[in-house]
């Protein structure tokens, strides 16, 4: 990234060079009159960009060109005295060879720094941007920037090496084996990394939202969630830390998306010979009358009542069908309607059956159990 810019600012500044090797010889005049044409190119271009760079760049519609305004706007003076230097060392009059290698390496070095700079802002400008505007990518852009700003430092670093004449070729090998020897041995680490990374981006769950996982029998609140592990804490206030990789790859199940408003389901059996609708006009009564004195059990949408399951072996079974504000509240709301329920029967005069399992006994084995010797 780094690395290119340079390259071609050397090139071309070479190629000038020698273009300048032809001008007549005027002593040390020409390198000084370079070196503030440079310069006051530079000014100018900055001042232009100061001044109108910013109303021209607000008038179209990509952000691209804002950014690249803004990132260019200060580092443009300094690249103007690097250029307007490098073209004055290509013109003056012979110097020392050794003056001249540290001049142009130092002039090869504050221009890898500056592009560095500009590279980095346009960077952060963009992820800034993008990650503002869509809010799935909103929570990765602080990683995300860091990442980029690494590569972008480590190609200023490998590119100033190759200036001092340092081959970067062994160097590159060398941390790609250190990298995949990292990477094996950071296999579950990084898993863990990337699955973070993922639940940032798609945020499948958040910080506040009530989960439960069915394979490892644990729910409670999210409190944090991290680029390794994600922190839930239980109903009995512990904290359980759960890495991530571990709910990327398995279900679990948000009772807060899409919305924390969430269905309560309560069984009634009552025996038979019960009038239906005696029992769901009740159950619906005493549903409403329960949500006017608890405000996590909601009286829109109404409570309705379903004749499911039905038939039961020894009762008629009925669903009480309510709306709880959210999960939590749902403990609450059953012990409520529960007793509201059981009193209500009770004055209506309306049976609860106690369960009840039928045991079938075969008749052979009753003949073999009459047949066989009573012990004296």
């Amino acid at each position: 990234m780094v690395a290119r810019p340079v390259v071609y600012a050397r090139s071309l500044v070479e190629e000038v060079g020698d273009r300048i090797a032809h001008l007549p010889d005027w002593g040390w005049f020409t390198p000084i009159l370079l070196f503030l044409a440079a310069v006051a190119a530079a000014y100018v271009l900055s001042w232009f960009l100061n001044r109108w760079g910013g109303r021209l760049a607000a008038r179209t519609k990509t952000p691209v060109d804002d950014i690249l305004v803004k990132a260019v706007r200060g580092p443009l003076l300094v690249m103007g005295v690097v250029i307007g230097a490098s073209l004055a060392l290509a013109a003056a009059p012979a110097l020392h060879p050794r003056f001249l290698r540290a001049a142009d390496l130092t002039l090869t070095l504050v221009g890898i720094y500056v592009l560095a700079v500009v590279a980095i802002r346009i960077t952060r400008g963009l992820l800034n941007h993008y990650g503002t505007r869509n809010a799935s990518l909103r929570p990765t852009v602080p990683l995300l920037t860091r990442l980029a700003v690494a590569a972008i430092v480590v190609a200023a670093a490998l590119t100033a090496f190759s200036a001092f004449g340092i081959s970067i070729a062994p160097l590159l090998t060398t941390l790609g084996i250190a990298g995949l020897i990292l990477g094996l041995a950071l296999q579950d680490t990084l898993g863990n990394f990337f699955a973070g990374l993922y639940l940032n981006a798609e945020r499948p769950l958040e910080v506040g939202h009530y989960v439960r996982l069915p394979d490892s029998n644990i729910e409670g609140f999210v409190v944090s969630v991290g680029w390794r592990s994600t922190r839930i804490r239980e109903l009995r206030n512990t904290v359980v830390v759960v890495p991530n990789s571990h709910l990327t790859s398995n279900v679990f199940i948000n009772y807060t998306l899409p919305e924390p408003r969430m269905s309560l389901l309560v069984p009634v059996s009552v025996a038979y010979g019960s009038d239906p609708d005696q029992v769901e006009r009740l159950l619906v009564e005493e549903a409403l009358e329960a949500a006017r004195q608890l405000p996590g059990l909601l009286s829109e949408p109404a409570p309705f009542v379903r004749f499911i399951p039905g038939f039961g072996r020894s009762s008629l079974d009925f669903t009480l069908i309510c709306q709880a504000r959210e999960f939590v509240d749902n403990f609450e709301a059953q012990h409520v309607l529960r007793k509201r329920i059981l009193a209500r029967l009770t004055r209506e005069g309306i049976a609860i059956p106690p369960p009840t399992e039928l045991v079938q006994r075969d008749s052979r084995l009753a003949l073999d159990d009459e047949e066989r010797p009573r012990a004296l």
